[in-house]
This record gives structure tokens, sequence and C-alpha cells, in this order.
């Protein structure tokens, strides 16, 4: 028989009491899924939380790589997945393909001892772990200007995979210059050399869109994510990663229109009044929204079954690389 959500809630919270488990969810992850998250966040500090726990099982809402992240640097801990939902920037960037990016930058002259790569968080460990063999690390859209700036003192090109547009607004902001690979300019003449990855969601919002709400509520405010394209960074007022952005929100008084361009389930919590999607249709990421309440039950089912499902393994050069270049980020 068919349990209703109301039902299914009521074993998740059931499993949860009898389990040694920590349910952690993205603030992507759709509502009833999120409510029930132990830990809630964004996807490093999850990870970080997440490492200071004491359950044996750690059973993660959100896409692939993220719970990757919490095995790399919990290594001893049993990762679970309800639903191992792959992100679609994080697809886009292999070993192969980050190899030949490696390739191009030696082509246009730039040898590896004068290349030092940074990767976005959304990736794989199979990245992270080229990255951190190549002396590089990690970076976060809140983290990524402290990250780049410290970087750049050993005077080398910066490779930043794999959202061209978060290496861009980073570019942009520091006043430095950017290119993507293969996009027929010369590598050797960039600060920064992104490769040409992105986050479809965040594709979505147009000028227009902001063109749009700031004719229909003068003094309104526009706020987006840094992984927007840089056309949309420039012309906003405020341009923050997921737990910036919510910060920024709040403070803001409550008669203060604000319209904000980054996931839908993220900002639909945000605050009732006076707060717009920065979009004309709903920018839903759909592998975040992959898990439901009936994956989340049946991984707790299996764990109390003895039979867990969907369980994160890394091979272990991969493992330690991958970590090494995580460790390097926290270090700073």
């Amino acid at each position: 028989m068919q349990l209703t959500n109301e039902q299914l809630k009521d074993k998740i919270n059931e499993y949860k009491e009898k389990l040694s488990v920590t349910v952690v969810a993205h603030f992507y992850q759709r509502d009833e899924v999120f409510d029930l998250g132990d830990i809630t966040g964004d996807s490093l500090e999850l990870a970080v939380r997440t490492r200071d726990d004491d359950a044996e099982f750690v059973v993660f809402c959100g896409v692939g790589f993220m719970g990757q992240s919490v095995k790399v640097l919990s290594p001893n801990k049993r990762v679970l997945m309800p639903k191992i939902a792959c992100c679609a920037m994080a697809r886009m960037i292999d070993g192969t393909a980050y190899d030949n990016s490696v390739k191009t930058l030696n082509n246009a002259g730039i040898s590896n001892d004068n290349i030092l790569p940074i990767t976005y968080i959304n990736s794989s460990a199979e990245v992270k772990a080229r990255v951190g063999e190549m002396g590089g690390l990690v970076c976060t859209s809140s983290n990524a200007k402290v990250i780049i700036t410290d970087a750049l003192k050993v005077g080398k090109k910066i490779l930043f995979v794999p959202d061209r547009c978060l290496g861009q607004n980073i570019a942009n902001q520091m006043g430095l210059k950017s290119c993507v690979v293969d996009d027929g300019s010369n590598p050797a003449d960039a600060d920064i050399i992104c490769f040409d990855g992105f986050c479809s969601v965040h594709q979505l919002f147009s000028l227009d869109d902001i063109k749009f709400y700031r004719k229909k509520f003068p003094g309104i405010l526009i706020a987006v994510h840094p992984e927007c394209d840089p056309s949309i960074c420039d012309a906003s007022d405020f341009v923050g990663s997921t737990s910036q952005l919510i910060k920024y929100i709040k403070e803001l008084p409550p008669e203060q229109k604000i319209a904000v361009g980054t996931e839908f389930n993220m900002v639909s919590r945000l605050r009732p009044n006076n707060t717009y999607i920065l979009s004309s249709t709903k920018p839903e990421c759909p592998t975040m929204n992959e898990t439901t309440l009936q994956d989340l039950y049946d991984v707790l089912k299996s764990i109390d079954d003895g039979e867990p499902l969907n369980e994160i393994q890394i091979e272990e050069d991969t493992q330690k690389w991958a970590k090494i270049a995580l460790e390097r980020m926290l270090a700073l």
C-alpha cells in the first residue's frame, strides 16, 4: 500500500530515532525533504558540520558531489544518498576533460609548473583529486575571491574549473583578465582561465527580467548568485553565495522589495512578502528535486534492514588527493 506524505514523514522520524543516522539536506531540496534535515545548509558547510557528528550513517539529501565531499572529509563515516542525483555542472567536467584543459594551456606555452588549478566545490571527487595532485585547491562561491587572491600570490596562471561564470565574475570584481578554455583567445594573456561549464538554473535569469522588475517596482533590489552570467551580476545590487544571499535578504527592512536570482526552493523559504523570483520561469534545479520523501524513507529502511542503499564509495588515491585539495581551502 502506498504511504501518504504524512505517513512517510512519521516513518522517517521513527527511523531517525531508532538508527544511528543523521539526515543532511541542502538548501535547494524540496520543502518536505528539507524540513526533515537534522543538519541543513550549503554544500561545504554541510560536509564540515557533518564531520563533527557522531552518527554512524549520514544520509545526504542533495546531489552526488556533495555526498562525495562528506565522504572525502569523513572517510570513516558511512555516507548514503536517497537519490544519487548528479549536478549538471559537475557532469560537464571529468578527469579527461580536465586533462585536456591542461593540455590546451600547455599548447599555449604555459607549463604545468606555471598553472595553479582551483576547482569549484561543484565538481566530482575525481576532478578535486586531479586539482589536488597539481598543487591546487577547492573553493566555494562564498570564498572564491579569498582563495583566488591568495592563489595569485605565487605568480601562476589560475585554471578555474568548472564554472566559467563564477570564475569570470570573480575576475571582474578583482579587475583581472579572464578567458574561457578553447574560446579562441590566448590563455597566456589571461590571469584566470576558465573551463566552459555553467549552472543551467542560473542561466535562466536575463537582463530583461531585471528591467521588468526595476520598471514595475521602482527602488526594488536585485540580488543574484555568482553562478549567473557576468552581465546579470554586473546589473545587480548584490551578488553572493547561497548563505550570503540568505543573510542579506533577512537583514532587509520588511517593506523593501527584492527580486532574487537563484534556485526557487531556497528563495521561497526566505520571507513571505516583497520577495520575488527573478525569472518568468520557475528556476528549479531538476536534480536537486529528484529526492523525494519515498527515497528518504527507502534509504532509512535499507539501513534498518542491514542492506544500505546508495552508499558513496571513493577509490583510495582519489580520496587522498581530493581531501588534500579540500583541506588546502579549509586552511585558508
